[in-house]
């Protein structure tokens, strides 16, 4: 179980949609939207900070931890076999 993502996560996890892209299509384009929201709420703050917009502030924090409710909701599926989830488990 992933609790937390660092980049080497990301990247192990964009690398297999990457790698999957024609068999998984959805799940590519939802990862790389999770990970475009990622990088929206991380370049965000700071011009929220700067410009006194407090109210972008709670957007740019879910933009930030949306990846890891993803990758978590993802486990919970896979663990209750509702949901095969491939890339959950690194491939050796």
């Amino acid at each position: 179980m992933i609790h937390r993502l660092n980049l080497a996560e990301l990247q192990r996890i964009k690398q297999w949609h990457v790698d999957h892209r024609e068999d998984h299509p959805l799940e590519y384009h939802l990862w790389d939207a999770m990970l475009t929201v990622w990088v929206m709420g991380w370049m965000g703050w700071l011009p929220a900070m700067a410009m006194h917009a407090l109210w972008a502030l709670p957007l740019c924090v879910a933009g930030i931890v949306l990846p890891r409710l993803y990758v978590e909701w993802r486990e919970r599926a896979h663990a209750a076999h509702r949901l095969r989830c491939d890339w959950l488990v690194p491939q050796a």
